[in-house]
C-alpha cells in the first residue's frame, strides 16, 4: 500500500487492517488450544469457555462484516482519490507521480482517467486500447470485496460448526457423568 500513497507514508488505517488480522490469528489460535484441552480433559468448564470464546469471535465477525459491506464505497472512493492525486502530481511534476502512477497502472492494469495520452509513458506494456482507471479500481475493488465476503462467511460457518460440537460435547461430558 505505500507503493499506492503520492506522499512518503501511506495512511496508517492501511495498516491497522493488517494488526488487526494478526491479532485476530493469535486469538483463533490461544482458543484452538482452549478447544483442544477442554475436550482432551473431558471438562465441561473449558469446553463452556471455548463456546463462549466462539460466539464472541462469530460476533465479532458479523459486525466486521456489516462495517465492511457499508464502508465499501468509502473504500473506493478514497482509492479513486489516491489516484487522482498521483494522477495530478504526475501531471504538475512528471518525476514526483512517476513511480505511483506506474503502480496504479500495473496494479490495476488502466491507464489514464478519459483519456491515457497524457500519462502513457507510465501505463503497462502489455495494455491493448485505453481503460478508464477510476471505473477499473471500482471494478476490481468491489470483486475484491465479494471474494473476501465469500471466505468471511466461510470462516463463519466453521465457526458455527465449532460452537455446535463443542455444546454437543460438553452435553455429552455432562450425560455420561451423570450416568457414573
Amino acid at each position: 500500500m505505500k507503493d499506492f500513497s503520492s506522499e512518503d507514508s501511506s495512511p496508517e488505517y492501511f495498516y491497522m487492517g493488517l494488526y488487526v488480522l494478526a491479532g485476530a490469528g493469535a486469538l483463533m489460535m490461544a482458543v484452538g488450544f482452549l478447544g483442544c484441552c477442554g475436550a482432551t480433559r473431558e471438562s465441561q468448564c473449558v469446553l463452556g469457555s471455548f463456546f463462549t470464546c466462539l460466539l464472541v469471535i462469530f460476533a465479532a465477525e458479523i459486525t466486521t462484516g456489516v462495517f465492511a459491506f457499508i464502508g465499501k464505497d468509502v473504500a473506493i472512493r478514497h482509492v479513486q482519490t489516491m489516484y487522482e492525486e498521483a494522477y495530478n502530481d504526475y501531471l504538475r511534476d512528471r518525476e514526483k507521480g512517476n513511480g505511483t502512477l506506474i503502480t496504479f497502472h500495473s496494479t490495476f492494469q488502466c491507464c489514464g482517467k478519459e483519456s491515457s495520452e497524457q500519462v502513457q509513458p507510465t501505463c503497462p506494456k502489455e495494455l491493448l486500447g485505453h481503460k478508464n482507471c477510476i471505473d477499473e479500481i471500482e471494478r476490481i475493488i468491489s470483486v475484491k470485496l465479494q471474494l473476501i465476503g465469500i471466505v468471511g462467511i466461510g470462516i463463519a460457518a466453521l465457526t458455527i460448526f465449532g460452537m455446535i460440537f463443542s455444546m454437543v460435547l460438553c452435553c455429552a461430558i455432562r450425560n455420561s457423568r451423570d450416568v457414573i
